[in-house]
C-alpha cells in the first residue's frame, strides 16, 4: 500500500500505462516542461521524452482534433484540458468526431482517446473555471464519462480509461488533487471496470448514490448521523452501474442522490428514473435529490460555500426526509420551498 495524493495517483497511472504501451502519449497546455498547471504530469516528459509528452499551443480545438486523428491511426492519446470548462471551444472534436467515428466507419476505425482535466467547485476559481459539466458529455452516444472520488479511484479509472477502445472523459475534481489516500499498487485494471460502481460504506436505512468530491461529503455525513446508509460511489456516470444501485435500494427501500451538478442538469434524474421504473411500489418514501442551486458557481468564497452541499446540509436534509417531511433546500430564500 502507498499513501498517494490524487494528483500523484493520476501521474502514476499515466506513467504505468505509458510504460506498458508505447502508443500512449500525453498532450496539452503546459503539461510537459511545467508538469501541468496542477502538477499532475510532473516528471513525465523527463521520463518518456518530448515525443510522448507534448506541450501544445493554446488551441483546444487544435490539440483535441490532433488527438482524435492520432487515435484513429493507432495511438492512444491522453489529452489534458487545464480546466474542463475549456472543452466548450473544442466540443465539436469530441462529440461530433470522436464519439461518432466508430459508427460512421462501420467499426473500421476507433478513437481510443482519453480527455482528462480539472473540474468542479470549491476553490474560488469562479464560474468560468469551476464547472463539473458532466452533462455536456453524458448525453452523447459513443462517449464514456467518469469522475474520480479519491486516489484509488483515480489510479484505477485512468488506467481503465486508457485501455478502453472508445473515447472516455475523466473528470478530476481539483479540490481533491492534494487529498491523500492509501492505494494498493500495482493495480492493473482493464477497460471492463468502466461502468462499475464501488460501495464506499454500508448501512440499513437508506442508499446514498453519489460521485466525485461528494463521496467524501456523504461519508462525513455518516459520522454524526442517527441513521446508517449504503454510500454508492458511481465513479462512472456513463455508463453507470444500474444493477449496483438497484441492489442497494431493494435492500434499504430509500434513495438519496447527492451530486455537485445542479439537479436540473444532473445525473440524479437518470438514477431516480431507473429506480422508479424497476422498483415501483417498493420504496418506503419518495426519493430525494440533493444538489446545488441552478446558478453559475459563485466567485465569492462565502457564496461558493453556500452553493455546495456539505455534510451538515446532507445530514439535515436526510433527517427531515426520514421524519416524513419534504426538506427545504439550504440555499432557498427564507420561507420559500425550493
Amino acid at each position: 500500500m502507498e499513501r498517494l495524493r490524487v494528483r500523484e495517483a493520476i501521474n502514476r497511472a499515466l506513467a504505468d500505462e505509458m510504460e506498458a504501451d508505447p502508443k500512449v502519449i500525453c498532450l496539452g497546455e503546459d503539461i510537459a516542461a511545467a508538469g501541468g498547471a496542477f502538477k499532475v504530469t510532473e516528471g513525465l516528459q523527463e521520463r518518456f521524452g518530448p515525443e510522448r509528452v507534448m506541450d501544445t499551443p493554446i488551441s483546444e480545438t487544435g490539440f483535441l482534433g490532433a488527438a482524435v486523428g492520432a487515435a484513429m491511426t493507432g495511438m492512444r492519446p491522453v489529452v489534458e484540458m487545464m480546466f474542463i470548462d475549456f472543452t466548450g471551444v473544442a466540443l465539436d472534436q469530441l462529440v461530433t468526431e470522436a464519439a461518432n467515428t466508430r459508427y460512421l466507419s462501420r467499426g473500421k476505425l476507433t478513437v481510443p482517446l482519453v480527455l482528462r482535466g480539472s473540474a468542479g467547485a470549491g476553490m474560488g476559481f469562479g464560474c468560468q473555471h469551476s464547472g463539473l459539466l458532466d452533462h455536456w458529455f453524458r448525453g452523447t452516444p459513443g462517449l464514456k464519462v467518469g469522475v474520480v472520488s479519491g486516489a484509488a479511484a483515480a489510479y484505477e479509472m485512468h488506467r481503465a480509461a486508457i485501455r478502453d477502445p472508445d473515447p472516455v472523459v475523466v473528470l478530476e475534481p481539483r479540490i481533491l488533487y492534494t487529498r491523500r489516500e492509501e492505494v494498493d499498487l500495482p493495480v492493473v485494471t482493464d477497460s471492463s471496470s468502466v461502468g462499475r460502481a464501488v460501495t464506499a460504506a454500508t448501512g440499513d436505512d437508506l442508499t446514498i448514490v453519489t460521485a466525485g468530491q461528494m463521496v467524501g461529503v456523504a461519508l462525513e455525513a455518516l459520522a454524526g448521523a442517527s441513521w446508517s446508509a449504503d454510500v454508492i460511489d458511481l465513479r462512472w456516470l456513463q455508463p453507470w452501474d444500474v444493477e449496483a444501485v438497484l441492489a442497494s435500494v431493494r435492500r434499504t427501500s430509500r434513495l438519496v442522490t447527492l451530486e455537485e451538478t445542479p439537479p436540473d442538469a444532473g445525473w440524479g434524474g437518470d438514477v431516480l428514473a431507473a429506480v422508479a421504473t424497476q422498483l415501483h411500489g417498493q420504496l418506503e418514501a419518495p426519493s430525494l435529490r440533493i444538489g446545488p442551486p441552478p446558478v453559475p458557481v459563485p466567485f465569492s468564497g462565502a457564496l461558493e460555500e453556500r452553493y455546495l452541499p456539505t455534510a451538515d446540509r446532507l445530514r439535515e436534509q436526510i433527517e427531515v426526509s426520514l421524519r416524513g417531511a419534504p426538506p427545504t433546500n439550504w440555499w432557498a430564500p427564507e420561507g420559500v420551498s425550493a
